[in-house]
C-alpha cells in the first residue's frame, strides 16, 4: 500500500518539478525581452510529463571505473526529460528577439495557475490520508 501511495504522490513530484523547470525557462524568456538574437524557448509539458514518468524504463546513470590514471572518464547520463524547443514568433523584430511579451506572460500566467493548483491537489491528497489515518 506505500509503493502505492508513494507511486501516487510521485506522480504529482514529477509533475511540480517540471512545472517549476518550465517556470524557470518562461522567466528566463522574460528577463532576456530586450537581448538583441535571443530566442524564446519553451517545452511541451504533456511530452515531458510522459517521458519523466516512463523513467522507470530507462537504465540508471553510469559512471565507469577508472583503473588508470591515464584512462579518459566516461560517464552515461539520462536525458532530460524537458526537451527545450525554441518558440516560433508571431513577428520576428529587426534585432533577431524572438520574444512575444504577451504570449510569455500568458504563458507564465498559466503555469504559475497550474503550479498552484497541483500543490492544492496534492495538499488534500495529504489531508484525506491524514484524516484516513486518524480514524
Amino acid at each position: 500500500m506505500i509503493d502505492r501511495i508513494g507511486e501516487d504522490l510521485g506522480f504529482y513530484q514529477k509533475a511540480i518539478n517540471l512545472r517549476q523547470q518550465r517556470q524557470e525557462v518562461l522567466a528566463a524568456n522574460i528577463a532576456n525581452a530586450d537581448t538583441p538574437n535571443y530566442k524564446s524557448r519553451d517545452f511541451d509539458f504533456s511530452s515531458a510529463l510522459s517521458n519523466a514518468m516512463g523513467e522507470g524504463l530507462r537504465l540508471p546513470d553510469t559512471q565507469l571505473a577508472l583503473t588508470s590514471a591515464r584512462h579518459i572518464p566516461a560517464k552515461a547520463v539520462t536525458p532530460d526529460p524537458a526537451e527545450l524547443l525554441y518558440r516560433q514568433p508571431f513577428q520576428p523584430s529587426l534585432d533577431g528577439n524572438t520574444v512575444d511579451m504577451d504570449v510569455e506572460r500568458v504563458q507564465f500566467a498559466d503555469n504559475t495557475m497550474r503550479y498552484q493548483t497541483d500543490l492544492a491537489v496534492i495538499s488534500s491528497r495529504i489531508k484525506s490520508m491524514m484524516a484516513a489515518l486518524q480514524q
